[in-house]
């Protein structure tokens, strides 16, 4: 019914009493029957399937009840409208006295065709290839054809030609990131292929100097995170936020590796995405101090540039700069305090209540609002009844996760509420969502209150207390 639906009734009810949804049901069946005639008798269109089921939710306090139900139907307008008027006809529920409003009468095609426009929209804007050549691109493509070599192995996991031999390596996550850096000629990548960083790895990294190379994901900090507890990592890279290294263009592989972090300066840190790339803004990366050859490749460059020397070569890096480099701190801690906390999911274990600033507090759906969405981490994070943090993750993720969780209650979430999480959230009977916004959804369940980030700031501050 619902994918033939052309309108959906909203309406509300209230109840001098307590009742439940089977008496809401009753009294719409009981007390409409025969009161329009036999062409829209309720149960007649039900069977027709012109009118869909009787969808109600509803809830008690002080001896009142207070809901809503929605009827979805394929009748006409003049029709739907006479239906939806003949729900403010009954007046009792059950054994108490009720009312019924109707609030409002939806056009589901509209909503799709809003739907249709906005996707119509994106894909206009992205979905065509572009056709502009780029002669430096050309150029770039021909040289590195002479450079690419074929993919080897290192104890088993995808690495380059170089990686065995080299005195630097490239640790990154996978096959594809290891071909995509030799296309770009860096011969001396390693993957790892997992966040379960292999032993052989980790003896490698204490022989090499090492730059951990990662996409720009939760993953990716997972095996960053691991890779600093079990190897000996000299650098770190990560990918800008949501993309990963096989996506990554020539120059924007050398940029990064060039910005690189040493490892040093990460300190104890709960969020090494966030510190790198503060690191990276402030200018306060420390240099290698004589070479470059963790990028093994070579890339021409202007006078004030490193010159970039491909890996295995006796030639050494020159700056224009004769002065040693130094960094313009001092390092945040010592190396050793980076691998410490053997928690990989540090904002799983701490209390909601101390992101917020107080440890005595209980956590709200505004404490973790804050942490979420006002702190811009790009995440999502379910929560148990009591609001307690039952996982955290990047939001296209946020399914899966949904439905894995054991008994979920809510969620916050730092970006857009999509039809496709709203659509499960309902099915695993989540009570609250709560998005940095929301887009145009085609249907709404009843059960599930969202609201944005702006009305929840909004709303009264007993808010929370009622749920």
């Amino acid at each position: 019914m619902d994918d033939t639906a052309k309108y959906l009734i909203h309406a509300r009810i209230a109840a001098d009493g307590v009742v439940e949804r089977s008496d809401v049901v009753g009294a719409v069946f009981g007390q409409t029957e025969g009161l329009l005639g036999e062409e829209l008798d309720l149960r007649d269109l039900q069977q027709s399937s012109k009118v869909g089921r009787i969808d109600v939710e509803i809830s008690s306090e002080n001896g009142q009840s207070f809901g809503e139900l929605t009827i979805a139907t394929s009748l006409d307008k003049a029709e739907t409208a006479v239906l939806g008027a003949s729900l403010e006809t009954i007046e009792r529920v059950g054994p108490c006295r009720a009312s019924i409003e109707v609030t409002s009468i939806e056009d589901v095609r509209a909503a799709k065709r809003r739907a249709v426009v906005d996707r119509a929209k994106e894909l206009l804007a992205t979905a065509f290839e572009e056709t502009a050549v780029d002669s430096e691109d050309i150029l770039a493509d021909v040289r590195q054809s002479v450079e690419v070599a074929d993919i080897d192995e290192y104890a088993g996991l995808p690495a380059g030609p170089s990686a065995e031999s080299s005195d630097a390596i490239i640790v990154v996550e996978g096959r594809a990131d290891v071909l995509q850096l030799l296309d770009y000629g860096i011969k001396n990548a390693i993957g790892v292929e997992g966040t379960n960083v292999p032993e052989a790895v980790a003896d490698l990294t204490a022989e090499r100097t090492t730059t951990a190379f990662v996409d720009g994901d939760r993953g990716g900090e997972l095996i960053l995170r691991e890779l600093l507890q079990v190897g000996d990592v000299d650098y770190v890279v990560f990918a800008p936020a949501g993309r990963s290294v096989e996506d990554l263009s020539r120059g924007e592989v050398h940029s990064l590796l060039r910005e690189k972090i040493a490892a040093d300066r990460l300190g104890d840190t709960r969020n090494l995405r966030e510190t790198i790339t503060g690191l990276v803004e402030t200018g306060t990366t420390e240099p290698p101090a004589s070479t470059d050859d963790s990028i093994g490749a070579e890339e021409a460059s202007s006078p004030t540039e490193v010159e970039v020397i491909p890996t295995g070569s006796t030639e050494t890096t020159e700056t224009t700069d004769t002065e040693p480099s130094t960094p313009t701190h001092e390092p945040a801690g010592d190396g050793d305090d980076a691998t410490a906390d053997a928690t990989v999911d540090d904002t799983a274990s701490e209390p909601a209540g101390e992101a917020d600033g107080d440890a005595a507090s209980p956590p709200t759906l505004r404490s973790h609002l804050r942490a979420i969405i006002d702190g811009s981490t790009g995440t999502a994070r379910l929560l148990g009844s009591s609001f307690e943090l039952l996982d955290e993750v990047d939001p296209d993720e946020l399914v899966a996760a949904i439905e894995a969780a054991d008994e979920p209650f809510a969620a916050v979430i730092d970006g857009e509420l999509t039809q496709r999480q709203l659509d499960v959230a309902a099915q695993c009977g989540l009570d609250h969502v709560v998005a940095r916004s929301t887009g145009e959804f085609v249907k709404q369940p009843v059960g599930t209150r969202v609201l944005t980030a702006d009305q929840l700031r909004a709303a009264d501050p007993d808010l929370e207390a009622e749920v």
